[in-house]
């Protein structure tokens, strides 16, 4: 897949669209920047070939209306102080006050477009919406890996009118590592699934019994593979209609040789809160009135062993409750030991990455997507709408292989 390295940038108009989803206190103030950061190369290359730098993302869930609160303008000040240059916030990013705005523009500068989700047309991925953002741009950069599993009009839709589209930096980075993980991996292959829900996790689950080595299943969603199995789990979530699902893929991995590890012991509070009482019990031990809140020591040791053999690590959800420190043990140590690991590691997802952030781990890992929906949508098997949308029309760039580095 070419990049934006591979046009020449110089007195053109680029839409580059990135992913600038940061999380804002309650006074508007970004407080992790790393998305921001993370296209900077592409942004920069950019400039530095006297472009004309257009800039488009959403942030939040305005439901297709414009929200002073979810406005890009504190971001539009921070991206100013990373690239150490005057960026101009746009009142909007259609319309005709910004066409005029961007037919100003001089080679090296950069304008900021206002949130894309102040109007629904993006999220339905109208026509002519997509047309009038590409009608701002001679060429077309998708940097926002994020998204890309989403057909919205300023990652899909905008390819059908851009005169020229290509990746970014950061989208092709992505595709890179997740090819090394999913389609070449180095073995043997351990994919670590946590977090609350099975059904965001099943997909991927059942599409990787074909390649990985081991499966080791945390958090919330191993409830249901216990219960599934006949263990009493007290009040603990569980998925009582996917019971069939995880027990399908118990039985799946089981035919292919593949090792599915689950809790042995857990840690469990009499409710859900950081001050309730709680105790380390045995699977199987677990009291009735009482919920699974981390894994316990004998797992972490268990999943620990375990992946001392990995060659190629994948992780996706926390262990369990790690915001509360009672709680936090299990995904500590699990992180710990992907961080010290000799493996290529390869986290994704939302609370994946905060709970990295959290035990001051990112540093250590191979890679760390920036995508959470689009990260496990590969992972089920799936192709990404935006990616593909780059080898769609003459003048867009094709490769042998739409998602090879």
């Amino acid at each position: 897949m070419k990049t934006i390295a591979d046009v020449d940038l110089q007195d053109q108009r680029v839409l580059v669209r990135v992913d600038f989803n940061v999380p804002l206190d309650e006074h508007g103030n970004i407080t992790d920047d790393a998305r921001i950061a993370a296209v900077l190369p592409t942004l920069s290359y950019a400039l530095s070939q006297q472009a004309k730098l257009i800039v488009a993302s959403h942030l939040g869930r305005p439901k297709g209306k414009e929200n002073p609160a979810l406005s890009l303008s504190p971001v539009a000040a921070q991206l100013s102080h990373l690239l150490q240059q005057e960026v101009t916030m746009a009142p909007d990013c259609i319309g005709p006050e910004v066409s005029a705005l961007v037919s100003a523009m001089k080679s090296g500068e950069v304008v900021l477009l206002e949130n894309l989700r102040f109007h629904p047309e993006e999220q339905e991925n109208d026509a002519a919406f997509s047309e009038e953002l590409s009608s701002l741009c001679d060429i077309y950069v998708n940097d926002a890996f994020a998204v890309s599993h989403r057909s919205h009009a300023s990652v899909e839709g905008v390819t059908r009118y851009a005169p020229i589209s290509v990746a970014g930096f950061l989208l092709r980075k992505e595709l890179q590592y997740l090819d090394k993980a999913i389609a070449n991996p180095q073995r043997p292959l351990i994919v670590i699934i946590g977090g609350s829900k099975v059904s965001s996790k099943l997909g991927a689950l059942a599409n990787m019994i074909a390649t990985v080595d081991a499966f080791i299943i945390g958090g919330a969603m191993a409830n249901t593979f216990l219960r599934s199995e006949g263990v009493d789990v007290g009040k603990s979530k569980v998925e009582e209609d996917l019971l069939e699902s995880a027990r399908s893929i118990i039985h799946q991995a089981g035919e292919k040789g593949v090792k599915v590890y689950l809790p042995v012991d857990a840690v469990v509070a009499s409710r859900f809160d950081s001050d309730a009482e709680n105790r380390t019990v045995s699977i199987g031990e677990i009291p009735a009135d009482w919920t699974v809140l981390d894994i316990g020591p004998e797992t972490i040791q268990l999943y620990t062993e375990a992946l001392e053999e990995a060659r190629t690590i994948v992780w996706n959800g926390p262990m369990g409750v790690f915001e509360m420190p009672p709680y936090a043990e299990g995904t500590m140590a699990i992180a710990r030991c992907v961080a010290r690991s000799k493996a290529l590691s390869i986290a994704g997802g939302g609370d994946t990455d905060a709970a990295l952030h959290q035990f001051g781990e990112t540093d250590n890992i191979s890679y760390l997507s920036t995508g959470g929906g689009a990260f496990l949508s590969l992972l089920e098997g799936n192709r990404l709408p935006a990616v593909d949308a780059l080898t769609r029309g003459a003048e867009s760039i094709r490769s042998e292989s739409d998602y090879a580095p």
